[in-house]
């Protein structure tokens, strides 16, 4: 392992202004945003799209630091042949990998979720970083019950413990192979729950993540949290405002993470596309924390290009240019500089 390299990659991934693109959509999640633009998922057609955004230059080089890739995709060619990641590559940006199998049931633990892929990970990790990967992802999933479900809520303790205790070995793994870990512990923002029940979930969840880091010798000075933001869950009566969202989230970062950890790039978690970014712009307004916070978004930096570029070639330039819109907003938000005003403006 060496750790400065991988400091160094880290620190990188979180340069203000800058975030990553999560184009790591598996194969039948892909599938299901095709489908809202009626557009057939191939493997071209897959690659089509992702060349796409990877060609858009100026939101490549101004606002995205990395980009994480799918199994499928750091292995293509764009049409003319060049390699994907040497596409990203040349932007200055860093390609990435998702190594998770997507989550199955956890034994003994109705209602609750493990995510797999552990097994045969070393290899695989050998394997990325001849591909050209240099950092990779992991995403535990943990999902809040019904609130007036008192007997067996979730997530449990056991739960947590076997989620961030997967999300540990698979750091390890990845520092062993000179691979950036992000470790992803989100809990889910689509139920009934308050935003005060998401605070004190997210709050265990990281103590949980940050003792098994510790346990499993995974250096944190090489390693990117991206969690989800302390929100009540989308069917929850009572929403909060944005600065108490960002209050909230901050207040648990500061209570659970090390300042040794480079940088924090949020999940979006479903937010709409305007309102991630507010948050995001929210908490760095705040300020006063040791990490660089950022993003690693993929439908809230994808959807507007998607809905512009319906599978049509001929609605490149449209989609390029929401591409860039949204990587600009972004960009400006983890720096604290997004404005209404600029989010609005057509030029963005």
């Amino acid at each position: 392992m060496d750790i400065e390299a991988l400091n160094k990659i880290a620190v990188k991934m979180v340069t203000p202004g800058k975030g990553l693109l999560a184009a790591d959509e598996s194969t039948g999640t892909i599938k299901k945003r095709f489908d809202t633009i009626d557009t057939v998922s191939t493997e071209e057609s897959r690659r089509d799209w992702r060349e796409m955004l990877f060609r858009t230059d100026k939101a490549m080089k101004d606002h995205v630091s990395g980009v994480i890739l799918y199994d499928e995709t750091i292995r293509q060619n764009a049409k003319d042949g060049t390699k994907l990641v040497d596409l990203i590559k040349s932007h200055d940006s860093i390609p990435g990998i998702k190594v998770d199998m997507g989550i199955t049931p956890l034994a003994g633990r109705p209602g609750e979720t493990i995510t797999q892929g552990l097994d045969g990970l070393r290899e695989r990790l050998s394997e990325y970083y001849i591909l050209g990967a240099r950092f990779a992802k992991w995403r535990a999933v943990l999902e809040i019950s019904h609130p007036d479900q008192y007997v067996g809520s979730t997530p449990t303790r056991g739960g947590i413990k076997a989620n961030m205790h997967a999300l540990g070995r698979y750091a390890a793994l990845c520092q062993e192979a000179n691979i950036v870990p992000i470790v992803e512990p989100e809990v889910l923002m689509g139920g009934h729950h308050s935003v005060e029940r998401c605070h004190e979930v997210t709050e265990k969840a990281l103590n949980a993540l940050f003792t098994e880091l510790y346990e499993q010798g995974v250096k944190l000075e090489g390693i990117i949290l991206k969690p989800n933001m302390v929100v009540a869950g989308k069917k929850c009566a009572v929403q909060p405002s944005v600065q108490e969202v960002a209050e909230r989230t901050i207040k648990v970062l500061k209570d659970t993470v090390p300042s040794s950890v480079p940088g924090i790039a949020f999940l979006s978690g479903g937010q709409d596309n305007e309102i991630a970014t507010e948050h995001l712009d929210a908490m760095n307004r705040i300020g006063e924390f040791t990490w660089n916070l950022t993003y690693s978004y993929g439908r809230a930096l994808q959807q507007s290009a998607l809905s512009a570029w319906r599978g049509e070639e001929a609605n490149y330039a449209a989609a390029q240019k929401a591409f860039y819109h949204r990587a600009h907003m972004n960009g400006l938000a983890s720096k604290g500089e997004w404005t209404k005003a600029l989010e609005d403006s057509l030029e963005g």
